[in-house]
């Protein structure tokens, strides 16, 4: 049986959209002890006495047990190490052969990540890696991240890719290290000397979106195609993968930037959240 190729959007609305990118949220971070994102928040400065209408959650148990008072916790300003999201929203992301495309799993992934981070006051910021001009600052506020969110989900599939353009015009705004997330399908060949430059200063991960139809298409022999993005024709098999990412993992984290493969007809949430816990956002895991 032969796999179609179509052009694909989110199929659900928008409330749906909603309760999926919050659960999605939910467990990536379902408490501060446990989150992927810890570490990225508030700094403990100091333990105090404790004040009727305190936050019982903040009470300081130790040094409480140790003095006979209830102390509770003191923390620092938000130490506002941001994330920054960038999202890939060219044409080749839409092209899908199942039920969600690489392009609205990316706006999946990018919504809930935000979310989880924003629970431990993590900036986010987001940019937009196609023809639009679609960039928003690190910011705590959630209402802005769903605005963002709803506003990638319409797409007209006309746009071609920008990545590496965006990365290399973000790198000069960030003025302190930051952690920056790729969601791509990587069809810039460019891409990869540009987030070579941004991992010297920066932490990276490249979350690779793929379609099993750019490894193969089952049945087909040789056929005429065309890129979705620059309308490049040329002629392919259907047992020869249209992208080779076999040497990608090894270039990227020779940089030191940590790379993920997630592919659409698979499972994408635990492979996502294994990554996350053993690389940790705002931190040098694996450098």
């Amino acid at each position: 049986m032969k796999r179609k190729v179509k052009l694909s959007d989110d199929p659900v609305d928008a409330r749906q959209f909603e309760v999926t990118v919050n659960q999605l949220a939910n467990s990536l971070s379902f408490g501060q002890d446990e989150s992927v994102f810890h570490g990225g928040g508030l700094e403990f400065a100091q333990s105090r006495v404790y004040v009727a209408g305190d936050p019982v959650k903040f009470i300081d148990w130790k040094v409480s047990s140790r003095v006979g008072k209830l102390y509770i916790k003191e923390f620092q300003e938000p130490r506002q190490i941001p994330l920054y999201l960038l999202v890939d929203t060219s044409a080749s992301m839409c092209v899908s052969s199942q039920e969600l495309s690489k392009y609205a799993w990316a706006v999946r992934i990018a919504t809930g990540v935000a979310l989880a981070a924003q629970e431990t006051m993590t900036p986010v910021g987001m940019l937009g890696c196609g023809a639009r001009e679609l960039h928003v600052r690190p910011s705590l506020s959630r209402n802005l991240v769903m605005e963002w969110s709803h506003k990638l989900r319409h797409h007209d599939f006309m746009e071609e890719t920008t990545l590496a353009q965006r990365v290399r015009e973000v790198a000069p705004s960030l003025k302190r290290r930051t952690t920056v997330i790729v969601l791509s399908d990587l069809h810039d060949p460019d891409v990869f000397a540009a987030l070579q430059v941004l991992g010297q200063e920066h932490d990276c991960l490249v979350l690779h979106l793929q379609d099993p139809a750019e490894l193969n298409i089952k049945g087909a022999g040789l056929f005429r195609g065309a890129e979705a993005e620059s309308g490049r024709k040329f002629v392919g098999h259907g047992r020869r993968a249209f992208v080779d990412s076999a040497g990608w993992k090894s270039e990227l984290t020779r940089f030191g930037i940590d790379y993920l493969s997630l592919r659409t007809d698979q499972s994408i949430l635990g492979r996502l959240r294994h990554f996350l816990n053993r690389r940790g956002l705002g931190g040098s895991a694996g450098r």
